[in-house]
């Protein structure tokens, strides 16, 4: 008897491509993506950070299967088993994702779905993003600089059981994006080495608390060092009158060196990824309860650093009065954790303006669509704030690739 053909699970649009192959990965439901930037005259199907993303996600897993049309414009996805970095072969223990120059998303927005799929692995996660299109600050495209992912969505493993020791994120060279927001010749390391069989069940309903301290990195890569002063002394301008714990590291680097792609000399350099920006952690009175803020300044530049100190940490306050005790940068990955966690029912308290983002919404809705239950809306009485409480029911879907004991 014939085995039957799996059912696709089928989308009309590459918005949320990357959440959709995750929830894929980690349900075993295939998907069928058609009408991908078909509308394009000029671009049309996958861009070039897509591609990367398909080739480091077939690096971890063992048995997956691609395929994806001529014009690029339909993509069939077939996932296999998570297996992390073992046995890639020829690269030891690390599995070596490079970018290409036209990359204009920064190593976030890689990093942010990886981290999903690692504690689900069999094995490590130890991936290094290098090439010149990664970009490790953040970008005007909406992506988050690697130092707010390691302070501030990092630390939410540690809710379900995953040990924060064996989580490390490491910037071995620093880049800004280039010309026209393009490449940048960054190097990040990432080792995520704790799996669990099921993530704990997360109750995260309390109170938001008060912000207790505020904390930061003012980076700049190729441009004078006093800049990163400057964007210090404008941000802490508007944030001392409010927190009196407030310190922002200075990290400077040189920009990266690249090809320069001269044909008639190939060994020939140079500098890529100039630029500067700065990231504000505010860590609040409740333990675990986070809020972060990200300002890069623009490639095409005509922005001053104290213009970018000041937008940061407005940027920052305005979020902190968005409420609820996860950002909207954590959120996605809080809300795939405890729908994937044990079959008992989570809680998590998020601000309102944070539920109605379409990020938000479209996520409730795609994790229906893989099998999983619907949120439980209601809002916090508590103290007036207007937030909401939304309780998820784990489907325990688990790491099938761990042993149990």
């Amino acid at each position: 008897m014939a085995t039957p053909a799996p059912e696709f699970l089928r989308f009309t649009t590459h918005k949320s491509l990357t959440q959709r192959l995750v929830l894929s990965t980690l349900t075993g439901r295939p998907i069928h993506v058609s009408q991908i930037r078909s509308s394009s005259p000029t671009n049309p199907g996958l861009a070039p950070h897509e591609i990367s993303f398909l080739r480091l996600l077939d690096s971890i897993t063992n048995g997956s299967v691609m395929q994806i049309s001529y014009t690029g414009t339909t993509l069939t996805y077939m996932p296999g088993l998570i297996t992390g970095s073992v046995g890639t072969g020829g690269g030891g223990d690390i599995v070596r994702c490079v970018l290409p120059e036209t990359c204009r998303r920064g190593v976030s927005w890689f990093l942010l779905p990886l981290c999903m799929l690692a504690p689900f692995s069999k094995g490590p996660v130890n991936v290094r993003f290098e090439g010149e299109g990664v970009i490790t600050s953040a970008t005007e495209t909406g992506d988050v600089c690697v130092d707010t992912l390691r302070t501030a969505v990092l630390p939410l493993y540690e809710q379900f059981g995953i040990l924060g020791s064996k989580l490390e994120l490491r910037v071995l060279q620093r880049s800004c994006a280039g010309s026209g927001g393009k490449g940048g010749g960054g190097v990040v390391e990432l080792r995520f080495g704790s799996q669990v069989r099921l993530p704990k069940t997360l109750h995260l309903n309390r109170s938001p608390g008060r912000v207790k301290r505020i904390r930061g990195v003012a980076y700049c890569t190729g441009v004078a060092a006093s800049g990163n002063a400057r964007m210090i002394h404008a941000a802490r301008g508007v944030l001392n009158p409010l927190v009196s714990d407030v310190h922002v590291a200075a990290q400077y680097d040189q920009a990266p060196l690249v090809s320069s792609g001269d044909s008639s000399d190939p060994k020939a350099k140079k500098r890529t990824g100039i630029g500067f920006g700065l990231c504000l952690i505010a860590e609040s009175s409740s333990e675990g309860v986070i809020y972060s803020a990200d300002v890069p300044a623009p490639s095409s530049g005509g922005v001053t650093p104290e213009d970018v100190g000041k937008q940061c940490a407005y940027q920052l306050l305005e979020i902190i009065s968005q409420g609820g005790c996860v950002t909207r940068v954590g959120a996605p990955t809080i809300l795939t954790l405890m729908a994937m966690g044990s079959e008992d029912i989570g809680r998590v308290r998020l601000g309102r303006d944070v539920v109605g983002t379409e990020d938000i919404i479209g996520l409730g809705r795609d994790l229906k669509k893989f099998g999983a239950s619907n949120w439980g809306l209601r809002d916090a009485e508590d103290d007036g704030t207007g937030d909401i409480i939304i309780s998820v029911k784990g489907i325990g879907v688990g790491n099938v690739g761990r042993k149990i004991g």
